[in-house]
Formats: C-alpha cells, structure tokens, sequence
C-alpha cells in the first residue's frame, strides 16, 4: 500500500533535504516540495533529483516558488502572491510520496496558517528529522508535544547527524515515538552515499 510521509524538521537546517533525499531513494518514492522560498536556481527538488539514482521517482513541481529566502509568509508577501493551504493540493500519484516542508511546524504560510496546518490538510503520516546539538532535546520533544496536540499521527524519529546517545535516549524514552533511523554525518554527499544511507532507515 503506498503512503504519503511529511518529512518536518525541529528547526531549520537540520536535514531535511538529505533526509527527504534518503527516504524518496530507499522506497524509490515520488518527491514533492509544496513551497520553495528562495534559492530557486539550487531548490530543495533539484538537490533531491541529483542525489537519488532509481529510474521510478517522479520530482513534482513546487505549487509556489518564492523569490525571497525568508518565512513563507513574507516571501509570498513581497512577491505579491496569496498563500494558503487550501490552493496546496498533493500531486496525484501511484507511487508513495515523500513531500518536505519548509522549516518546521510553526513557521508561518500566512497570518493565519502554518506549515503545521499544511500538514493537516494534507493527510500525511509525519516524520520528524531530529539532530543533535545543546537544545534539541527541548526542540524535539516540543515539535512532539505539537503534533500530539493536534491529532497529527507521528510515523517516527530520524536522528541526522553526529550521534548522541543520551539525548536520543531521553526523546524516545519521554516522548514514546519510534526511531526510523539514524543517519550519520556524511562525508561525501553523493548518489552513491544516499543509497547507501538508505540502509539506516527502517523501511
């Protein structure tokens, strides 16, 4: 049965992409990023259609690519474009689904609307990219306590980076939620070092 996984993150820059990378290469799954802020000529999508190898993934456009590297919010602003979870509508697909956010839960579509709202709308099963650094513990569990608050079924964890075992103890212990993974810090980031990734993920 295929399914449709929101890859969140605790913050900004802790993976997602190489993340999103991993996972639409493991399950050989479709790829989708809703929104794009910034950077569109070296987007999260291109990074992705680069970094996987198998002949089945389909890269779907964006729905909103935004000039401005900022929040969703202000970029769409400046660019004179209404964002709202409702004109977001997941590409149509046999195959499952990867799509990726943009920063992690509360950051702002709109005056009204979150990227935790988007998540909603979309039906997705979430999988929160978790990595390790002094702060995380809280961020992690908080990212958690979100989506438990507002019924969104967490699939799993997904430690990128460095390892500590400490901190991944205590956040599966408190929070209960499984750990999908863990992915070291690569070296090489490259076809064949995402492939090989793929096999710390437990798909």
């Amino acid at each position: 049965m295929n399914k449709t996984y929101f890859i969140t993150g605790i913050g900004t820059g802790i993976g997602k992409t190489i993340v999103s990378a991993i996972l639409t290469e493991k399950l050989q799954a479709d790829y989708w990023k809703p929104i794009q802020s910034g950077d569109l000529d070296n987007s999260d999508s291109l990074s992705v259609a680069q970094l996987i190898s198998n002949q089945k993934t389909v890269i779907h456009p964006e729905q909103f690519k935004l000039t401005q590297p900022l929040s969703p919010h202000l970029s769409a602003r400046i660019d004179g474009i209404t964002l709202s979870t409702a004109a977001i509508k997941a590409p149509e697909t046999s195959n499952h689904l990867v799509i990726e956010g943009a920063g992690g839960l509360m950051v702002p579509i709109n005056e009204q609307e979150l990227i935790l709202d988007l998540i909603k709308s979309l039906s997705a099963k979430v999988i929160v990219v978790s990595q390790n650094y002094l702060g995380s513990i809280n961020h992690t569990l908080l990212t958690l306590e979100v989506l438990k608050s507002k019924g969104i079924e967490v699939e799993g964890l997904i430690f990128n980076g460095p390892a500590n075992e400490e901190s991944e103890r205590y956040i599966t212990t408190y929070s209960g939620i499984p750990v999908l993974g863990r992915i070291p810090q690569l070296e090489n980031l490259d076809k064949e070092s995402v492939q090989k990734a793929g096999d710390n993920l437990l798909f």
